[in-house]
């Protein structure tokens, strides 16, 4: 199957993955009961989607016993880099200061996430002159 972007996964395989992604590693069992807090699944449809994410080459397993334990195998990071980048791409033309005109527009940025912006900024900014 080819490999698809974290946006290109469906509501409850990136669920899924953010668990996984928490726990470092998680039974479907753990999965299905993180869930729970917010809807009820039976345990064979969280089985189901973590087995698809295997073949879709986001998660590993190793057997304990009769139990599987599912591991990621990309980062959170890394995939957020890769749907930011095709985001940025698709919607923005690769242009990053208009993707960032866009996010400071945005009402839902308040006072203190602008300061960590700076703060980020100036950070990114000191290395790129020590380059």
């Amino acid at each position: 199957m080819t490999r698809r972007s974290l946006d290109q996964l469906g509501r409850l395989q990136a669920a899924v993955m953010e668990i996984v992604w928490d726990l470092q590693q998680a039974t479907v069992q753990q999965v299905l009961d993180r869930l729970a807090a917010r809807k009820k699944l039976a345990y064979t449809t969280v089985l189901s989607a973590m087995q698809k994410l295997e073949r879709l080459g986001w998660l590993k397993h190793r057997a304990e016993g009769r139990t599987y334990i599912y591991q990621p195998t990309r980062t959170r990071d890394a995939e957020g880099r890769r749907s930011l980048s095709n985001l940025m791409g698709t919607v923005f033309d690769d242009n990053p200061l208009a993707m960032m005109q866009h996010l400071l527009e945005d009402e839902r940025i308040g006072a203190d996430e602008l300061a960590e912006l700076r703060r980020m900024v100036d950070r990114r900014r000191r290395e790129l002159a020590q380059e």
